[in-house]
């Protein structure tokens, strides 16, 4: 992975983190069946790293310019109360998302793979991608997974936040008392 000097201080202070689902939770292939159905694949390392980060007390949330019913199935595997599909202005969902639950941008993160993605990604205080995001975003992000999309990316991301907060060695360590 590619972190910059100040990655780890910011993910010290997050207290949201957010995700886009194409090239992030995804690999970004879209999969659609004779009947127009969309099918998306999600990686259970990915899925475990958000619940991980929701049990140590870090909001989560997924926020996606493209619109699907595969994706509201996920975030309600999850538990994931925080999700805004088919949004234009990426950047304004998260301010508006932060103002209700009273946290300003720099103690949220959010992580995406494409140049649409670059409004929000400046704006907030950590800022990811994945490995296979497109070469100008990761010009400009604090963390660079070494994982592509829907590959592990974003459990990279997670257990690089939940480490700098010193709590990843907790969470590990209750699996190892089950």
């Amino acid at each position: 992975m590619t972190v910059s000097p100040q990655a780890r201080a910011q993910a010290a202070t997050l207290r949201l983190m957010a995700f886009d689902v194409d090239g992030v939770l995804t690999t970004g292939d879209l999969y659609f069946t004779p009947a127009g159905d969309e099918i998306k694949v999600f990686s259970s390392l990915d899925g475990h790293g958000l619940k991980m980060l929701q049990e140590a007390g870090i909001e989560v949330a997924i926020i996606t310019g493209r619109k699907s019913a595969m994706v509201e199935h996920r975030a309600e595997n999850l538990g994931i109360r925080h999700l805004f599909q088919g949004v234009a202005d990426k950047r304004a969902a998260l301010a508006a998302l932060c103002g209700e639950l009273g946290l300003t941008t720099r103690q949220a993160g959010y992580m995406g793979d494409d140049v649409v993605d670059l409004p929000i990604l400046r704006s907030c205080g950590f800022s990811a991608t994945v490995a296979d995001g497109h070469p100008f975003v990761r010009q400009h992000v604090g963390f660079i997974s070494t994982l592509g999309g829907g590959r592990g990316a974003a459990r990279e991301v997670c257990d690089f936040i939940l480490a700098a907060q010193d709590r990843l060695d907790a969470l590990h360590a209750a699996y190892l008392e089950k």
